[in-house]
């Protein structure tokens, strides 16, 4: 298992749009990818838009990425590539 923080860093936070981006890639790891907020104790299977979106991730917010599986380390680089990247908004 591996796990590592990132923090929201697009305008808008984990809106429709880059939950969409995530729950795509998600589907592509044999890993069992979550997603979390530690300051609101809310978790979401990154395969699940909705469970995202719930997370209500706003700009700042910290969000822990645990990956569990054969390619849980390619499952944290993409996702913090996607963090860092602020989802390819401005």
């Amino acid at each position: 298992m591996r796990e590592e923080n990132f923090t929201v860093v697009n305008a808008q936070g984990l809106h429709a749009r880059p939950a969409g981006q995530i729950a795509k890639e998600a589907r592509n790891f044999k890993s069992k990818v979550t997603l979390s907020v530690a300051a609101t104790g809310k978790k979401a299977d990154a395969k699940s838009l909705m469970g995202i979106m719930t997370l209500q991730a706003k700009n700042g917010t910290v969000v822990t990425i645990t990956a569990d599986g054969p390619d849980e380390n390619e499952a944290i680089e993409k996702f913090g590539g996607m963090f860092k990247s602020g989802f390819g908004e401005d």
